[in-house]
């Protein structure tokens, strides 16, 4: 048996670069407030349930935990280079984004500065959905830390990321690009 080109063998493997998510004080102080407000309305409506009218009985106890639990899949916990795909690594399931079309890798710990949520989640586990800034337009934001943002510039879009080690990031996926 002939053994494989060695160049040959190593563009037919798939290359893959993981990184963390780190997050932000920001993200770590919004989520921990919210969670202490919700958990603590949860507990004051569990321990005075029967106090309150019925319709607000149900509504104190389970809203403040379906906001919890209606966002916790969303939050970002990591992020994958493969060739020509980013994996964005959620709770329970993952988000891809073809990057073959892809036009620049920046990082930029300014990126998100004076942002707009237009659609998305403002800083419960992530900073995700859709955003606009003066800097970057409309974009799309997946991000646990804005200091550590990674603008993807694509034909058609932007995409906002923050990897635990940002200008490694921008290299690495300019290169499997």
């Amino acid at each position: 048996m002939l053994a494989p080109d060695a160049g040959n063998f190593r563009e037919s493997m798939s290359t893959i670069v993981t990184f963390g998510s780190p997050r932000g004080r920001l993200v770590k102080l919004t989520t921990g407030l919210t969670l202490f407000v919700c958990l603590g309305i949860t507990a004051i409506g569990f321990i005075n349930f029967s106090s309150f009218p019925q319709p607000v009985r149900w509504t104190i106890f389970l809203v403040p935990l379906l906001l919890i639990v209606g966002t916790a899949p969303f939050m970002v916990r990591g992020y994958t280079l493969t060739d020509h795909m980013l994996i964005i690594h959620r709770l329970g399931w993952s988000f891809h984004v073809d990057l073959t079309t892809l036009v620049s890798a920046e990082a930029d710990p300014a990126a998100m500065n004076r942002s707009v949520r237009l659609c998305g989640n403002g800083g419960l586990f992530a900073f995700c959905g859709w955003f606009r800034n003066q800097k970057l337009g409309n974009y799309r934001a997946f991000s646990t830390d804005p200091t550590h943002s990674v603008v993807l510039r694509f034909p058609d879009r932007v995409i906002v990321v923050s990897p635990d080690q940002p200008d490694k990031f921008a290299t690495e996926i300019m290169h499997l690009k």
